[in-house]
């Protein structure tokens, strides 16, 4: 009503989802179904759950808005290829992504919008929620229970926004917020005045401060405002308090940055030296997730300087410059979220429960190391397997559940690679047989004493018939 209230010739094309979204009310972290994505609003959340999936689910992808566009874009593949089955993310995953997700799962129900914590609206939880489903393929929404200390208790969703929801039926708006985008240069007041303007139509309303106009009132107070004077510098003085926030500092960290770019750009270009040296200081893929992240946030200011068309001397190669660093920096920072977020063996053995062993793609290396998709589970010695000490508990069961599937084939190639070689691949001391080291029999007498009787070591029960035959 709003739109066509404003736009009377507005033509509006509906597009209805094809699936349907249902309320599954709360599961536990262990009882997530493939495939889901847990909405968190804090990075602190999202770490939180992202570092039990880990441990528990063997990982998970993560999308936040503070990472940059190809950081998201490389951890979205992790999810889109299989290789995870889980996606932990802020609301950012509600803008623009459209991703194979069958269970949306809420691990709170409120955020902080900028002024105060607040529970999201139900036009906001079916934004995220409506993440789940594809097409045709039904999806399915609830929240997050039983985290423990780690995260907080998120509430229960209310039986009218559930039916908002499922339904898609919501509170009509009735106000839009809007700002003069055509302001006037004269002086910086009557600019302020102009982006402060109270519209004059009664579907629209002024539009809360936001970072550019915050930055701008700040330095018109400051004696850095006061030279500029004439049309052309207002309207370059605008353009510089624009700078988007990529360090999401605040107005008072932000205005000092802002404030040594007008000094730079007030007169002249910026030099190509300068430039070149801040990003070179940029350039270094060292540290952990929260200064890689940092590091981004300021390539970023600094792609979008060098973006600008009257601001950098040697544009494009100031361009290109931001560009590369930012690029090995986004890299370097999806390699880190994986190495920290991403337990891919877990990952693995978790999909392959339940499967027919002759599926898994299980391999005995040279130095007897048993992989499953090239991750080491433990090692064989002789015909005994071991798990690999580092593992944790619960992965011991996955990797001792794992590895005794595979060892009938495993051990049954080794018996007949020990048949063909013969007696001479074999010691006899200590009152046993040994081979590679292990024993595998044991001599004992007899009824006749000219007789020894062998005693096969547990770890050949796992041998088929045929190949203890063989052996």
């Amino acid at each position: 009503p709003l739109v066509r209230s404003l736009t009377p010739k507005a033509e509006i094309t509906e597009r209805p989802r094809f699936s349907t979204l249902s309320h599954i009310g709360p599961r536990k972290l262990s009882r997530l179904p493939p495939r889901s994505a847990i909405v968190a609003f804090s990075a602190e959340q999202v770490y939180a759950v992202a570092e039990m999936l880990r441990r528990f689910r063997g990982g998970s992808a993560i999308v936040m808005g503070a990472l940059s566009p190809e950081t998201r874009n490389r951890q979205v593949e992790l999810f889109q290829s299989g290789e995870v089955d889980y996606i932990v993310a802020t609301d950012a995953i509600g803008m623009g992504l459209n991703l194979d997700i069958n269970h949306v799962a809420f691990a709170s129900l409120k955020k902080f919008d900028g002024v105060k914590m607040r529970r999201l609206l139900p036009a906001e939880m079916a934004q995220i929620a409506g993440r789940a489903g594809r097409h045709q393929r039904d999806g399915t929404f609830g929240t997050l229970s039983g985290a423990g200390d780690k995260l907080a208790e998120p509430a229960e969703f209310a039986e009218d926004e559930i039916y908002a929801i499922e339904e898609h039926r919501f509170a009509p708006m009735t106000k839009l917020f809007w700002r003069d985008s055509q302001p006037r240069f004269d002086t910086l007041n009557v600019l302020i005045g102009d982006l402060e303007r109270i519209p004059h139509e009664q579907e629209l309303k002024v539009m809360p401060e936001t970072i550019d106009l915050k930055i701008l009132k700040r330095l018109a107070d400051d004696p850095i405002g006061a030279d500029v004077k004439t049309v052309s510098q207002v309207r370059r003085f605008w353009e510089v308090c624009s700078l988007p926030d990529f360090r999401l500092q605040g107005a008072e960290t932000h205005s000092r940055f802002v404030a040594r770019l007008w000094q730079d750009l007030r007169h002249d270009y910026i030099g190509a030296d300068f430039v070149a040296a801040r990003i070179s200081e940029l350039d270094n893929m060292q540290g952990d997730i929260h200064a890689l992240q940092g590091r981004i946030a300021a390539i970023r200011s600094w792609a979008y300087i060098c973006q600008r068309p009257d601001w950098v001397l040697a544009r494009d190669e100031m361009v290109a410059r931001a560009r590369a660093v930012e690029a090995k920096l986004s890299d370097a920072l999806h390699g880190r979220l994986t190495e920290r977020f991403v337990n891919r063996r877990t990952a693995i053995l978790m999909k392959s429960l339940g499967q027919d062993a002759s599926l898994m793609t299980v391999t005995l290396a040279d130095d007897g190391a048993l992989c499953v998709e090239d991750e080491p589970i433990g090692k064989v010695d002789g015909f005994r397997f071991t798990v690999d000490p580092s593992a944790n508990h619960t992965d011991r069961k996955m990797l001792l559940s794992a590895g005794e599937k595979a060892l009938p084939r495993i051990l049954g190639e080794k018996a007949r690679a020990l048949a063909a070689e013969g007696l001479d691949a074999l010691d006899l001391k200590r009152g046993a047989i040994w081979w590679e080291s292990q024993k595998i029999a044991d001599l004992e007498a007899g009824a006749n004493p000219t007789k020894a009787k062998l005693s096969p070591v547990r770890e050949l029960s796992a041998l088929t018939e045929a190949d203890r035959i063989v052996l």
